[in-house]
């Protein structure tokens, strides 16, 4: 419900198992890290379809390419950094390249992770699956668009990663929010600047357009659940109105969706534009307030990009 502090990985938890266990289709497959995943909550309800791969990630990767021939359709879950680094030559060239369809659920995604430290805090995760041909890439910003983003998972036919959170975040949207690959949604009117934000940056980006407005700046909003495809023309129509766009994302910039989104501007559309995302460098181990507010994933830093723009 709207208003709710619940983690993606939450929200995760809660639509497999609400979309998965009348499927007989479905499986799920996790690296000995259920609890952590919440995956085990699927365990409990359908024990029978799922599957301990140990820690092993790149074997439990091919297993997972392997059911999906049978006509399954296999979860695959384990700690983003372990899914999309460790397991990332199988994703590629086991699933991607045949075009299965495999999900791939990368958990404790971003800074967020905290203390674990930069081992441990996969900020270049969305980067690396965009890059893959054919990868379709999911971003939810809460667990409201979770939950209908495993719905729209299960009826995609193909790869997809989608990208699950630690941290308990704010419910933005709606119950009866819709979702669907590849299409963002407005969330406020502006004519000043876009904020374009994807996973739990939309928060930030809806704070930011809330203090903008107090200062007489009209900020337009937009959320990209779907890294990839991009919505190009959610994002280009903005652009156009606007003006200025600034993308917000907790990773890595460089080959994220800031970079997919000056690309996209750039051929069509070319405005002035900012980032908040994480630099050229690695994270550090702390609490994960600390860390946003060192690497600028804040409404304080989106106001000073947005104030450079004007």
């Amino acid at each position: 419900m709207k208003g709710d502090v619940i983690a993606t990985r939450d929200g995760f938890s809660q639509g497999i198992v609400e979309y998965g266990k009348d499927d007989e289709r479905v499986v799920v497959l996790d690296a000995d890290l259920a609890h952590a995943t919440m995956s085990s909550r699927f365990l409990d309800a359908c024990p029978e379809r799922f599957f301990n791969g140990g820690i092993a990630e790149a074997n439990m990767i091919d297993v997972a390419a392997g059911l999906s021939t049978t006509g399954r359709i296999p979860f695959a879950c384990s700690f983003a950094i372990f899914t999309a680094g460790r397991g990332y030559e199988q994703i590629r060239n086991s699933i991607a390249y045949p075009h299965l369809n495999v999900k791939i659920c990368g958990s404790h995604g971003g800074l967020g992770v905290g203390k674990d430290g930069a081992t441990h805090q996969a900020i270049e995760d969305l980067a690396l699956m965009s890059a893959i041909p054919g990868m379709v890439v999911i971003n939810p910003c809460d667990a409201v668009e979770m939950r209908a983003a495993v719905k729209a998972a299960i009826d995609y036919e193909g790869p997809v990663y989608i990208r699950l959170g630690r941290n308990p975040v704010p419910v933005v949207l709606d119950d009866d929010y819709k979702f669907e690959i590849g299409k963002g949604v407005k969330i406020s009117e502006g004519s000043d600047v876009t904020l374009v934000a994807t996973g739990s940056m939309l928060e930030i980006a809806m704070k930011s357009a809330e203090e903008l407005a107090k200062e007489g700046i009209s900020a337009e909003v937009i959320n990209l659940g779907t890294v990839k495809p991009l919505d190009k023309d959610i994002v280009i129509e903005s652009a156009k109105k606007t003006g200025k766009v600034v993308v917000l994302e907790e990773g890595i910039i460089v080959g994220g969706l800031g970079s997919a989104v000056a690309a996209c501007l750039s051929e069509v559309c070319p405005v002035p534009m900012r980032f908040v995302g994480v630099e050229d460098v690695f994270g550090q181990s702390a609490d994960a307030s600390v860390l946003f507010e060192k690497y600028g994933l804040t409404v304080e830093n989106t106001i000073s990009k947005v104030k450079e723009l004007l």
